[in-house]
Formats: structure tokens, sequence, C-alpha cells
């Protein structure tokens, strides 16, 4: 069996498979220190005065996003309510 490491890969010549060393590092949340620089790279991006507004706006598309779904389900219970009378 022949491993050949390619930095975060090993490939196994033999069985002709990939493995991914460090897959969970690339897909695991920031922790405390690194979402201090989130949050400071988005206040020097966007500036203290346009926080409130982009998250007035986030706020907004939320609520809008929240009603639509509720409209859709309302919908398809009433649809489903009407289909199940006549059978009966």
């Amino acid at each position: 069996m022949a491993l050949v490491n390619q930095g975060l890969f090993i490939l196994n010549i033999k069985d002709m498979h990939i493995t991914a060393l460090g897959s969970q590092l690339l897909i695991s949340m920031p922790s405390g220190g690194e979402w201090l620089w989130i949050v400071l790279a988005i206040v020097v991006l966007f500036g203290g005065k346009k926080i409130p507004e982009l998250a007035k706006g986030l706020g907004k598309g939320i609520r809008e996003f929240n009603d639509a779904k509720t409209g859709i389900k309302n919908e398809l219970e009433a649809g489903m309510k009407e289909q199940q009378e006549p059978n009966k």
C-alpha cells in the first residue's frame, strides 16, 4: 500500500482513495476570538452608522420571509381542507 502525502490530503494509490486530513477544521464554526475579528471587520467596512441600517434591513427581510412562509402554509392547509370536504 503506497501512501502519498500532499498537504491536507493523503492519496492511497492501491485503493485509489483520497482522504482529507483536517476536513473538520475547514467546516468548524468560528470561536470567540474569530467572531471578534469578524465583527471588527464589519464595523471597519460598513462603519458604525450603517450597521443599524443593515440590521433593520435584515430584520425586515426575515419578517417578510416568515410572513410568506406562513401564507403558503395557510394556503396549502386550506387547499387540503377543500379537497377533503367533498369526499365526505
